[in-house]
């Protein structure tokens, strides 16, 4: 299997970054492939900014939000100066929003994100690995989220879902499993209450089963900083063997 294992922590002496490289290990020793996109490595910019707008609007957009939407109106309210704004005007050149829009998805995003999304494309599955900072994502990782699983990529909306039903958002990403795995501050008993289920919630499903990955799992290894040299040394072995039985 070709996985692809997205990784974000800041400190490549962390005990996260060991628990990646056993898992990477195992990985290799059951026969997988695996490809390591290390966000801080590489310097992903993880915010969201105007070159992203083609990734998050396309033609299956209803004409009655398309009006809402007052594409020509934010288009010129984003350009700053007398000499943008004239450019904006010429790049519009009397098009109407539908024309706009088509004409902006046709751009295509940003290309940072075009070799992210073309890894994600060629796995057959994804791991993620990073601490949990205020029960999520680093911004970096979730910020990949947001940039990467974009509209037409990971997930199609139908008319009902552009009016805000969301039983609407059609999956498009096809991998065979997600692997979650978080290193924590706090203990087990902590996580075994509303802590993971809220996680679960916003991360296995909303992020990744949502659009489309099949199977999700989410393992953490709990209270590392205060953990024994035992404790650390039975969950790198926990983190080969995710690897191994993946």
């Amino acid at each position: 299997m070709k996985v692809l294992t997205v990784y974000a922590h800041h400190d490549v002496n962390s005990f996260c970054h060991a628990i990646l490289e056993r898992f990477s290990a195992g990985l290799s020793e059951a026969g997988h492939t695996n490809e390591v996109i290390d966000l801080y490595a590489i310097g992903f910019d993880p915010i969201l900014r105007s070159h992203d707008r083609p990734n998050w609007i396309d033609d299956s957009v209803p004409d009655d939000v398309l009006a809402n939407l007052k594409v020509e109106e934010s288009l010129l309210r984003s350009a700053t100066g007398p000499l943008k704004r004239f450019m904006v005007r010429r790049w519009i050149g009397g098009r109407d929003a539908r024309g706009i829009v088509r004409k902006l998805h046709h751009m295509g995003g940003p290309s940072d994100i075009a070799i992210q999304q073309k890894k994600v494309a060629e796995a057959d599955a994804l791991a993620f690995i990073s601490p949990v900072y205020f029960l999520g994502f680093p911004a970096i990782l979730k910020g990949w989220i947001e940039r990467v699983f974009t509209l037409g990529f990971a997930f199609g909306l139908t008319p009902d879902a552009w009016r805000g039903d969301i039983r609407g958002r059609l999956p498009l990403l096809t991998h065979k499993k997600a692997l979650i795995i978080n290193t924590t501050i706090f203990d087990e008993q902590s996580y075994e209450g509303d802590l993971a289920a809220a996680m679960k919630i916003s991360i296995d499903d909303f992020a990744l089963r949502y659009p489309g990955v099949q199977s999700v799992e989410h393992a953490y290894f709990y209270a590392v900083h205060g953990a024994d040299e035992a404790t650390r040394q039975s969950y790198l072995e926990k983190a080969y063997s995710l690897g191994m039985s993946f």
